[in-house]
């Protein structure tokens, strides 16, 4: 999104708290995303929802690791959350599947555990992201063995968020001159400490939950796991679930995180996208 179409409260509140040259350097950092969060009858967004049955296009294999399928965890209804994504995923993606193993849940089977242990649930091969056309995808039952949550259709709030505080994204950022000591050494903590006095600066999410696009949040004070060390602004966040205390899938605190490649969301192509798991 253009960041021109940022709330100006936020970059009022933001220069207020952070000074006006921090606080325009880190709104670069700050990204479109969505709450998810349970919807009330006719207020869900799409076919967002957490759980239930995969939405595929008919012919599209069922995804698996060494032949052991995936469970299908959420949707994402691109196409209603098109309008606050600024062009960052194509028109027309529509349907996004997010498929995990397994391993950790009261549904899972015994032999997911093993098998996740060998791999390590950052492995690319224990997280899988579909697009299927909204107008083309049917409910397509899972397979033995994979898990089948009961559904909850999402609503979605919009709002920008920044990177957590230990995410390596902050390392890309200069702090400007005014910056010393301590608060440059741990720059995302210097701004999540300043943004917190007070209430929360209108238009940003922060909030633990389930999150759509944006920035990744960690609860357990971890920073993503991208392979190779590389630069974080390269990838973008697709969704982070968060287990609330209902299920376990994904790494310490139970939040799971799937992560693209930028270049290859903006091309629609999500056979690049991967799981980074909250790994503390």
């Amino acid at each position: 999104m253009d960041h021109d179409g940022m709330p100006s409260a936020l970059r009022e509140v933001c220069a207020e708290r952070l000074g006006a040259d921090l606080a325009a350097r880190c709104l670069t950092l700050a990204r479109p995303g969505f709450a998810l969060t349970e919807a009330r009858p006719g207020q869900a967004a799409g076919h967002s929802r957490f759980g239930g049955l995969a939405l595929l296009e008919p012919g599209t294999p069922w995804p698996s690791c060494e032949g052991f399928p995936l469970s299908l965890l959420a949707v994402l209804d691109t196409d209603a959350l098109h309008p606050w994504l600024g062009g960052l995923v194509p028109v027309g993606t529509g349907l996004l599947n997010f498929f995990a193993l397994d391993s950790d849940s009261e549904l899972s089977d015994p032999a997911a555990l093993e098998l996740s242990v060998q791999a390590g649930y950052d492995d690319p091969r224990c997280g899988r992201v579909i697009a299927a056309r909204a107008d083309a995808a049917v409910e397509t039952e899972p397979p033995a063995l994979a898990s089948d949550f009961t559904p909850t259709p999402w609503t979605a709030r919009p709002g920008f968020v920044l990177p957590d505080t230990w995410d390596p994204a902050w390392d890309t950022l200069d702090p400007g001159p005014d910056i010393e000591g301590i608060g440059r050494a741990m720059l995302g903590m210097h701004v999540r400490n300043q943004l917190a006095e007070g209430p929360p600066p209108p238009g940003l999410l922060d909030a633990e939950g389930h999150l759509a696009f944006g920035r990744p949040l960690f609860p357990t004070g971890s920073s993503p796991v991208l392979p190779d060390d590389e630069d974080p602004n390269t990838y973008h966040h697709l969704l982070q679930l968060d287990s609330q205390n209902e299920w376990y899938i994904g790494g310490d605190g139970g939040c799971m995180h799937w992560s693209i490649p930028t270049e290859a969301l903006r091309d629609g192509d999500f056979t690049r996208a991967i799981p980074t798991p909250d790994i503390f």
